[in-house]
């Protein structure tokens, strides 16, 4: 779950409105610089541009872009945009649900299947599907369009997400978010031959060459703190199985992560793990790895479960979703592959 409560809401036909709550571990950083990192597709530019016309205000007074954010800082932005369309339409689509209680449900997302509404991406999410299957969710400050969501994962990432049913319920799970007490495991296929287990840390931020993926930085000033830790589970010659662990839940961790150890993710197009990574110049092996492509043309990443403490029971409760049917078909072709003769 993010630290800095965004919310974005609907102003006028021709504006695109963004409100922030700095959170309350926020180091001094330039204005510029925080909203560049927090804003997805707001250039440096158009950043400033809307500074220099007043449209940016923090604790409702304009500021000029040298101006440095403090924690707990109220910042309002204005920009000549089209706003995004932040209403839910209910929509008849089926969920797999693990579990359900008056508070909670656990769901089995598909991959390809979006979570939420957003730019290009209105209907056939997941909380589409939600709004039709349940009269009212509840949504936290800033997370308008997403009710009853405490937490996300990506769209070709497929496996379990945990959804509030009321409101006393999100702000319960979403303490735990924060205080990173949930237990959340991902099953990843990653290219390479990875000899032991290990951990990743660092800053994660978005890339300033390709604002859509997430970059690490040594600086705390271009992003957020992430620390991610992986064991080996079975190790396939060119692949490795591997189980991850988030200690932090950052847009892209795993996939970013998993790059920047050089291990991209199989079949991962936006962190370079489509391509031949590892393996022969045999075109039998490419044709080999093509086929696995085309089996599960996206991320080998699967949320495999999900541990927490009921909000109404206080029971740790912890749920387990099955390998989708893509995943296993390319795992079984690795392992049938590195059983033979070398």
């Amino acid at each position: 779950m993010e630290n800095n409560n965004i919310e974005q809401e609907e102003e006028q036909d021709l504006f695109e409105h963004f409100n922030i709550v700095v959170d309350k571990g926020q180091s001094l950083l330039r204005v510029d610089k925080f909203l560049m990192h927090r804003l997805e597709n707001a250039s440096r530019n158009r950043i400033q541009n809307a500074i220099d016309a007043g449209n940016v205000l923090v604790n409702k007074k304009t500021i000029k872009s040298s101006y440095k954010v403090k924690p707990n800082d109220e910042i309002s932005i204005v920009f000549a945009h089209p706003p995004r369309d932040t209403e839910v339409y209910p929509e008849d689509i089926p969920l797999d649900i693990v579990y359900e209680d008056a508070d909670l449900l656990v769901v089995n997302k598909p991959a390809g299947m979006v979570v939420h509404p957003g730019f290009n991406n209105y209907t056939g999410t997941l909380v589409n599907a939600l709004a039709f299957h349940f009269e009212k969710l509840p949504t936290l400050p800033g997370n308008d369009g997403r009710p009853g969501l405490v937490h996300r994962i990506d769209k070709d990432t497929s496996g379990l997400l945990l959804i509030s049913k009321n409101e006393i319920t999100m702000t319960k799970l979403a303490k735990q978010f924060f205080d990173h007490t949930i237990t959340r495991k991902y099953l990843g296929l990653a290219w390479g031959d990875i000899e032991k287990d290990g951990r990743v840390e660092g800053y994660i931020g978005r890339s300033l060459k390709n604002r859509i993926v997430m970059d690490m930085y040594d600086d705390e000033e271009k992003g957020k703190w992430s620390a991610t830790n992986y064991t080996v589970l079975e190790r396939l010659g060119y692949v490795t199985l591997i189980s991850c662990q988030l200690e932090t839940g950052r847009t892209h961790q795993i996939r970013a992560h998993m790059q920047h150890i050089g291990h991209p993710l199989f079949s991962d197009a936006n962190y370079g793990g489509d391509k031949i990574l590892k393996g022969t110049t045999f075109t039998k092996y490419k044709q080999f790895v093509a086929n696995c492509f085309e089996l599960m043309p996206r991320q080998a990443l699967h949320a495999q479960s999900l541990g927490f403490i009921h909000p109404t029971t206080q029971k740790y409760m912890e749920f387990e979703a099955p390998l989708p049917a893509d995943f296993k078909s390319v795992l079984l072709k690795w392992r049938n592959y590195a059983a033979l003769p070398q």
